[in-house]
């Protein structure tokens, strides 16, 4: 079988829904993974800049929008199930000027359609279950504010003390007792940090599953292996 480095695969993925447009990637040592073959092949030809990561992925995520300017797409290099059909939405949902900033999400029923072991957790929220997907659009420098929800660990569905850090304890009532919906609970975000926040709803669960352990590994496997035999 052909291995690819979960980096490569989300550069190429990127590279193929934009072919004109300039990457970047954030990383600590450009180095360590020069030479995949597609983080060199974009390298080369010039549309790939690497940025040096900072110590907290809030200063990454500033750092590297110094360089990158707006309107600006982030995504992580685990995120190998991401399509260029969601990228291409992303960029036409922010394109309206409805939001600041906008975080791509799912529900819990696609995503255990997808593969019933792709997610554990879930934000049970009063109109359902929902997992982000690892992929969200800042229109310009005041949605930098939002990122300041993740200073403490964006693993909010395991770590709930971590929602009263990023959100205030009247945010993490609601949430705890279903009092909100989705769209309530980003009206909550966007007043505390004083930006637009907006969730956009996918319907393709496989966009909720990263990896980030042994398990998580195996089911993109397992999935990327059954959409290639498609």
């Amino acid at each position: 079988c052909r291995c690819e480095a979960m980096v490569g695969r989300v550069l190429r993925t990127a590279a193929e829904a934009w072919p004109d447009a300039e990457l970047f990637l954030s990383v600590e040592d450009f180095g360590a993974v020069a030479e995949e073959p597609t983080v060199a092949r974009l390298h080369a030809e010039g549309r790939l800049t690497p940025i040096e990561a900072q110590f907290h992925i809030v200063d990454s995520v500033v750092a590297a929008s110094r360089v990158t300017g707006f309107p600006l797409i982030i995504t992580t290099a685990d995120n190998v199930l991401m399509t260029t059909e969601v990228l291409h939405r992303l960029a036409g949902e922010g394109a309206k000027g409805e939001a600041d900033a906008i975080v791509v999400m799912a529900e819990k029923q696609d995503i255990l359609t997808a593969h019933p072991d792709g997610q554990r957790r879930f934000y049970e929220v009063r109109d359902g279950g929902y997992s982000n997907c690892n992929l969200f659009w800042l229109g310009g420098e005041k949605a930098l504010k939002a990122t300041e929800s993740f200073r403490e660990g964006g693993q909010f569905a395991k770590h709930p003390r971590r929602i009263v850090k990023a959100f205030g304890i009247l945010n993490l009532i609601r949430f705890r007792l279903g009092l909100t919906t989705l769209d309530g609970m980003f009206r909550h975000i966007s007043r505390r940090f004083g930006v637009r926040v907006k969730p956009m709803v996918v319907t393709d669960g496989r966009l909720a599953i990263d990896v980030d352990n042994e398990r998580t590994h195996r089911v993109a496997e397992e999935i990327l292996a059954r959409d290639t035999a498609v």
